[in-house]
């Protein structure tokens, strides 16, 4: 099992979040994209940044800019690593995760694949909002091939609205990983089971420029240790 270094971490805004805040959980990580534009993943691992989710590809046409520096950066600072796709609610599925496959490769010991849905009210192209019995179809779909692709079950990742409006537990037993920056998630989503759950998007990390998303894994280290040795890519 890979050492968990604990986290030597601050926030721009910090939040008290009472009893059951994340200071209570000893796996942390990040979430970044091409807003993270410098990263000594050295320095950031060494100061308790135990795995990362990076943006791989958005829709059916934009692959994240930083993506392949944040990979292998990660990767050499032995941060557990995992590629995320963000969903575009104007394409078809089947047509995402194909493209999300060119471009993200299958690499040992990465995490399993994610699959980022939530409304897009700002996108200067598509702000539609299915129902949720389509959306659900549609991550189904995505979630399909991935899965067969890559020979590991997928990760979820939404957002407060955008979980409850739509039911996402109703897609099907997956992995969470949830976002909710003034609560504990069991508060907020109606005490379903969570993986990760990304409690600030203002984190300071040495090593990091600037703000970054940091999260937690639902669990004491060795649970965690178990966990990789279960859903890593073999």
């Amino acid at each position: 099992m890979p050492a968990v270094t604990r986290p030597n971490f601050s926030d721009a805004k910090p939040v008290s979040f009472g009893r059951g805040g994340p200071d209570g959980y000893p796996v942390h990580g990040i979430d970044v994209a091409r807003f993270q534009t410098s990263i000594d993943w050295r320095a950031a691992r060494a100061n308790g940044v135990n795995f990362a989710f990076i943006k791989a590809t958005e829709g059916g046409d934009l692959v994240d800019p930083m993506f392949r520096d944040h990979w292998r950066g990660a990767g050499r600072a032995g941060v557990a690593r995992g590629a995320y796709h963000f969903f575009y609610h104007c394409r078809p599925a089947a047509e995402q995760a194909a493209f999300f496959i060119r471009n993200v490769p299958r690499t040992r010991g990465a995490l399993p694949p994610v699959l980022d849905m939530e409304w897009t009210p700002f996108s200067p192209t598509c702000t539609i909002r299915r129902p949720p019995e389509v959306l659900r179809a549609e991550a189904k779909i995505f979630l399909d091939i991935v899965e067969a692709h890559y020979g590991q079950r997928p990760i979820i990742y939404s957002t407060v609205d955008f979980y409850q409006e739509n039911q996402m537990w109703r897609v099907g037993p997956y992995p969470f990983w949830l976002r909710s920056v003034a609560a504990h998630p069991d508060d907020i989503y109606g005490g379903r089971h969570w993986t990760f759950w990304q409690y600030t998007s203002t984190g300071l990390i040495p090593g990091i420029a600037g703000e970054v998303d940091i999260n937690v894994f639902d669990g004491p280290s060795a649970e965690w240790g178990a966990w990789l040795a279960a859903n890593r890519h073999p």
